[in-house]
C-alpha cells in the first residue's frame, strides 16, 4: 500500500475509533510567592545585608570559617599562629589544662586538700604553680584559714604523732620534716613542745634494743658507734643516744667480739 508524504495511516484494528484532539485547557496563573526571607535573603541567593551566595560575608568572614585578615573562627591564624602569637602546637596549653581541668580556685584548692593535709604555705605555693594571681591565692588562704581547712598547729600535731609511733623518729628528725612541709615555726614550737623527754628517751631504748643484735659479730666499739649513728639519723639527741646505746649494748645484752 502507497502512502502519501505526510499522511497519517489508518489503523488496522477495526475495532478503534478515531483519534480526537482535546482542546487544550490553560490552567489559570498563579503568581509564585516571591521567596524573600525574614532577614532579607533574596530568592536568587543574595543576601540584603550583603551576604552571596558562594559563601562570603559581607563583613569579611568566609564561609569556612576564615576571616578575610586569615583568622579562623577559633582565633587561629590561617599558619597556625594564635592571635596573641603563640603558636597552636600545644607548646603553650591553656592555664585551664595546666590546672588540670578546673577552673575555680575554690575548686582545685579543695581538690588538693582532698588527698592530703597541707600547711598554709604549701597551698600558698600550690595555687601559685596552678597560675592564679596573688591577689586570688590569697583570698583563698584565707578562707581555708577562716573555715579551718587549713590549720598548721593541727598539721603539725599530726605530723608529730605521726612521726613519732609509727616511724620512730626523734625530735630533729620531727622538726626538720615540719619545716620541710612549710609548717609556720610557731606551730613546730608549740608542737614539739609536747613531746615528753622520758618518751623521746624510751622510744630510743626501744629502737637501739630492737636494733642491737644485728650488730653481734661485730665488736663492742663498731656496734656502738653504729648503733649511735643509727639514732642520730632518725632525729635522737646526743644525750638521748649515750643514754640508749649503754641501755642496748650492756652486758645483759647481745655479746660481741
Amino acid at each position: 500500500m502507497t502512502y502519501l508524504f505526510g499522511a497519517t495511516p489508518a489503523s488496522t484494528d477495526a475495532g478503534a475509533l478515531p483519534e480526537r484532539a482535546l482542546p487544550e485547557r490553560a490552567l489559570p496563573e498563579r503568581a509564585l510567592p516571591e521567596r524573600v526571607l525574614s532577614e532579607g535573603t533574596l530568592s536568587e541567593g543574595t543576601l540584603s545585608e550583603g551576604t552571596l551566595s558562594e559563601g562570603t560575608l559581607s563583613e569579611g568572614t568566609l564561609s569556612d570559617g576564615t576571616l578575610s585578615d586569615g583568622t579562623l573562627s577559633d582565633g587561629t591564624l590561617s599558619d597556625g599562629t594564635l592571635s596573641d602569637g603563640t603558636l597552636s602546637d600545644g607548646s603553650d596549653d591553656s592555664p585551664s589544662e595546666r590546672r588540670g581541668g578546673f577552673t575555680s580556685i575554690s575548686d582545685i584548692s579543695m581538690h588538693a586538700l582532698a588527698r592530703r593535709s597541707m600547711s598554709a604555705q604549701e597551698m600558698i605555693a600550690y595555687l601559685l604553680s596552678r597560675d592564679f594571681e596573688d591577689g586570688e591565692v590569697e583570698l583563698e588562704c584565707d578562707r581555708l584559714l577562716r573555715v579551718g581547712l587549713l590549720d598548721d598547729l593541727a598539721l603539725a600535731e599530726t605530723l608529730v604523732r605521726t612521726l613519732t609511733d609509727r616511724k620512730g623518729l626523734g625530735r630533729g628528725s620531727i622538726v626538720a620534716e615540719l619545716r620541710r612541709r612549710k609548717v609556720d615555726s610557731t606551730a613546730i614550737e608549740e608542737a614539739v613542745e609536747k613531746l615528753e623527754a622520758g618518751d623521746e628517751l624510751d622510744r630510743a631504748i626501744a629502737i637501739a634494743q630492737k636494733r642491737a643484735p644485728q650488730l653481734r659479730s661485730l665488736d663492742a666499739v663498731t656496734a656502738r658507734r653504729r648503733l649511735g649513728a643509727f639514732l642520730q639519723r632518725r632525729g635522737y639527741s646526743g644525750s638521748v643516744i649515750s643514754t640508749a646505746v649503754a641501755r642496748a649494748l650492756e652486758p645483759t645484752g647481745p655479746v660481741f667480739r
